[in-house]
């Protein structure tokens, strides 16, 4: 399946989970949600998958974490507030780098409008 299908799916899953639940509950139930929803449709799903950081060549686990990472190709960070942030982009950014993923999807299930909330973030990283 090619990255295009898999974030077209997720923003789906995505979609229809917000449609049950509505905005205002924690991040937690929304990424539980959509794994299983994910999981559901045949797709592989890690939840809180270890980011590690690699400097040099030292290996650092610093506890950072991808929301979901779907298939081993996209990276999905989710968050539940009022507005994303720059850096909230920044973030998911960085994990696609260290886990060298080139598509990332950031999702905020606060919004009204799911549609509103959906960011696609593209790695260019070339090792």
């Amino acid at each position: 399946m090619k990255l295009n299908e898999i974030s077209y799916a997720i923003i789906g899953a995505a979609m229809k989970v917000h449609r049950v639940l509505g905005p205002g509950l924690l991040e937690s139930a929304y990424e539980a949600c959509l794994a299983y929803e994910l999981t559901k449709q045949g797709f592989q799903v890690e939840r809180q998958k270890p980011v590690p950081v690699i400097y040099e060549e030292v290996k650092l686990d610093c506890g950072f974490r991808a929301d979901l990472v779907v298939n081993g190709l996209v990276a999905v960070e989710l968050k539940a507030k009022e507005a994303l942030h720059p850096i909230d982009g920044a973030q998911l950014l960085s994990h696609l780098r260290l886990l060298k993923l080139s598509l990332g999807l950031l999702i905020n299930f606060h919004e009204c409008d799911l549609k509103d909330g959906i960011k696609r973030i593209v790695n260019d990283y070339k090792e």
